[in-house]
């Protein structure tokens, strides 16, 4: 269910807290962000869709708490839960932070104990930032510098979705790092901000040299090499392959 509800209870017992967060803004967000919370069923193998509604704290956390509450706690195992996220222009990276990426991940998975009054958690939840990272369609300001393209697989060209595309380096004057990324949608499709300088060959050059990666999973990635002004309406191809 992706309503938000009102804080009219304590989240210390939610199983999880997460703050979505907007990369390419810097800017934690919950305006027009949906969230699904899902349970893993053993006996079938499936992910089934539950009705609880998320609770957003004060802090812009969403929580649910009272999920794994049960008569009798002790007789009833730990259930794994997911929750898939949804925001118009964003793709959310499921991994959390120094976690490897994984194209393949659908959703923050957890572990939900059961427990009452008389038996709650025995830890509370540690809040944890989800990334919405910019989609194809992410609505750039109009003078972000952007380019575009599509991963695929080097073997058959099947494009590869939910690939991470990322490009980095430091300015010029200060040296200070920068990081972009994106992910690509269902077609395998791109469009990367790169705000910040590229590599520059002397101080008075104008042509300015990116290098993009593309990662599948780990041992799957691919790179390519984007000069701009010239490369700027390309449409870049980058080939995912075994490393």
């Amino acid at each position: 269910m992706s309503a938000f509800l009102p804080l009219a209870r304590s989240t210390l017992r939610s199983p999880v807290w997460l703050v979505p967060y907007d990369e390419h803004t810097r800017r934690v967000r919950t305006t027009g962000v949906e969230v699904r919370l899902e349970r893993f069923d053993d006996g079938d193998g499936v992910w089934l869709p539950l009705d609880d509604a998320a609770v957003r704290t004060p802090s812009g956390a969403l929580a649910f708490p009272g999920l794994g509450r049960r008569a009798r706690p002790r007789d009833a195992p730990p259930e794994l839960h997911r929750v898939r996220f949804a925001a118009a222009g964003r793709l959310p990276l499921y991994p959390a932070d120094g976690e490897p990426f994984r194209a393949d991940l659908a959703g923050v998975e957890f572990l939900v104990h059961p427990h009452d009054d008389t038996h709650p958690p025995a830890l509370p939840a540690e809040p944890r930032l989800v990334r919405l990272l910019p989609a194809p369609s992410y609505p750039y300001p109009p003078r972000v510098r952007t380019v575009h393209g599509v991963v695929v697989d080097a073997d058959g060209g099947a494009p590869v979705a939910n690939a991470l595309v990322e490009a980095e380096g430091r300015t010029s004057r200060d040296l200070a790092p920068w990081h972009e990324r994106t992910l690509c949608d269902a077609g395998g499709a791109f469009r990367l901000a790169l705000r910040w300088e590229g590599e520059k060959a002397d101080e008075n050059a104008t042509e300015e040299t990116f290098r993009l990666r593309a990662t599948e999973r780990p041992g799957r990635t691919g790179a390519l090499v984007v000069r701009l002004p010239r490369d700027a309406a390309r449409r870049h191809v980058i080939e995912i392959r075994e490393s």
